[in-house]
């Protein structure tokens, strides 16, 4: 369970503050309730009950956690599947884990695959694309508050890593 203050990572919105804890009756029914905000959207309120199993929170990674994280971009990162429909349900499958690492991974095969059609005047496919930019948006970001930095400066390590 979080506490009242803490920032988590919440499904597609990212990073959240949770401002409250409380009981909510909803059709009859009585439960504890996650009041937060996306801290990208200051004007959004969520409430979500606090058995949801049907979205991802995520407690955010420590400063060693972030540390170690960055610096598995130094590594080819995950299996690249040559069917774009099985890659595209693989990683979706490995993203809704949030394993922070394993998502780290596929950012970085990704990002890898990029560069690699860049060089041959060709375009990340559309499906890749949808999977890179939000786990890219949301990992920079929870690096960044871990680590103390900012988003940009996290982005220039990763491609910096990516490319050594």
């Amino acid at each position: 369970m979080f506490n009242i203050g803490d920032v988590i990572i919440y499904s597609v919105h990212g990073l959240s503050r949770i401002d409250d804890i409380c009981e909510k009756t909803i059709s009859n029914v009585t439960k504890t309730y996650y009041v937060l905000h996306p801290l990208e959207e200051a004007n959004l309120t969520i409430s979500t009950p606090i058995d949801n199993d049907k979205v991802v929170m995520l407690k955010m990674v420590d400063r060693e956690e972030a540390e170690k994280i960055l610096q598995s971009f130094k590594e080819p990162g995950a299996d690249w599947i040559d069917d774009v429909r099985i890659r595209y349900r693989e990683y979706q499958e490995i993203i809704k884990t949030g394993d922070r690492r394993e998502i780290a991974k596929i950012a970085s095969t990704l990002m890898r695959k990029r560069i690699e059609l860049n060089h041959q005047d060709k375009k990340l496919y559309e499906q890749d694309r949808k999977i890179l930019e939000p786990i890219q948006n949301i990992l920079y970001k929870e690096l960044a508050m871990s680590l103390d930095s900012t988003y940009e400066e996290v982005a220039e390590q990763v491609n910096s890593l990516i490319r050594e």
